[in-house]
């Protein structure tokens, strides 16, 4: 039985899906509520909390009982999309204070930040536009904000298998998620202009995003392997 348990909770095919399935419902919680299935507070109430919560306890029972590799994948994944999010964000940061930084003459001003606090909104069923949102909406905002990003590592290293990977494959992934959320309701849900400026200018990021994920996962591998 212990041997059993160990191969359903190993980095195989099964352990991959059943972890892409379960982080990718992190985006899903967003794009349900774009397109009517189901609000964000029951989405993330009784869906995508549950589903981080039984992440996090198939990568402990693995850790204690199992291969570790899964666990250890389901931590590296996690821990390289954070920081390929703060990576992403960094890169974003001179578009949105460029007036305040004295770049509007060569970088345009783009409110790349507006959406994390409506986030929040949906997530307590708050009216989505507010005059003054509250530092808890804007907090929870934040917070599923990089919970995408986390749960895009997942789904990445889920997808590829290994850390070693060319990081132009992480490149290609996140670009991918860009483009394919741009032909979502994403732009008119929010009120966002898609014009050559932004689309640029968040696409770019994105391709930050894949970099430093891609970067952290080979880098990660090497220590372990070393």
């Amino acid at each position: 039985m212990p041997g059993h348990r160990a191969r359903l909770l190993d980095w195989n095919l099964t352990g991959r899906l059943v972890s892409f399935i379960l982080a990718a419902t992190s985006i899903a919680c967003l794009l349900s509520e774009m397109y009517g299935l189901c609000p964000m507070r029951p989405f993330t109430l009784w869906i995508f909390g549950p589903s981080c919560l039984l992440l996090i306890v198939l990568g402990c029972v693995d850790a204690l009982a199992g291969s570790k590799r899964l666990a250890r994948m389901l931590v590296l994944g996690a821990a390289a999309g954070f920081v390929a999010a703060i990576a992403y964000d960094v890169f974003r940061l001179p578009f949105v204070y460029s007036r305040s930084w004295g770049l509007a003459g060569f970088l345009p001003p783009l409110n790349l930040f507006k959406v994390f606090p409506r986030f929040g909104a949906m997530i307590l069923a708050q009216p989505v536009e507010q005059e003054q949102y509250s530092l808890a909406t804007r907090l929870i905002g934040w917070a599923y904000h990089f919970s995408n990003g986390a749960t895009f590592g997942i789904m990445y290293l889920a997808m590829i298998g290994r850390t070693t990977r060319s990081i132009g494959w992480a490149i290609l992934f996140a670009a991918g998620l860009e483009a394919a959320m741009l032909l979502t309701p994403y732009p008119q849900v929010f009120g966002i202009a898609l014009t050559t400026a932004f689309v640029l200018a968040t696409l770019t990021a994105h391709m930050v995003f894949g970099a430093a994920l891609g970067f952290s996962l080979r880098a990660a591998g090497r220590r372990i392997h070393n």
